[in-house]
């Protein structure tokens, strides 16, 4: 049986991967925006804020919790989702390690 494309690369380069990948859409991106301004847990105030479909945010979301970035709480009938600091500052810790590597390319280009 012949290896899985993701089995030839490291466990950091497939985290990162996976990342990236989440964080690859527009909407994501909006979403934590909106998280992060509001300073707060947020309660069903998506759709009117992106103007997206309620069931496409919620896949959006579902996306963003998958990797952890976000966390959500069910009241009744309402989800609320906040920022995980922890997995955010993780996130972040990992983004950092791999941008701050040095880049000597020379005249090869």
């Amino acid at each position: 049986m012949g290896l899985t494309k993701t089995e030839i690369f490291s466990d950091e380069h497939n985290r990162l991967s996976a990342l990236f990948k989440v964080l690859a859409h527009p909407a994501r991106i909006a979403i934590l925006q909106h998280i992060v301004d509001q300073k707060a847990c947020i309660c069903n105030d998506l759709v009117d804020e992106l103007g997206l479909a309620q069931a496409t945010i919620s896949q959006h979301l579902k996306e963003l919790k998958s990797i952890g970035i976000i966390k959500g709480t069910i009241e009744g009938k309402s989800v609320c989702y906040c920022i995980d600091e922890k997995k955010w500052n993780e996130m972040q810790s990992l983004f950092n390690q791999f941008f701050e590597q040095e880049v000597k390319v020379g005249d090869c280009c």
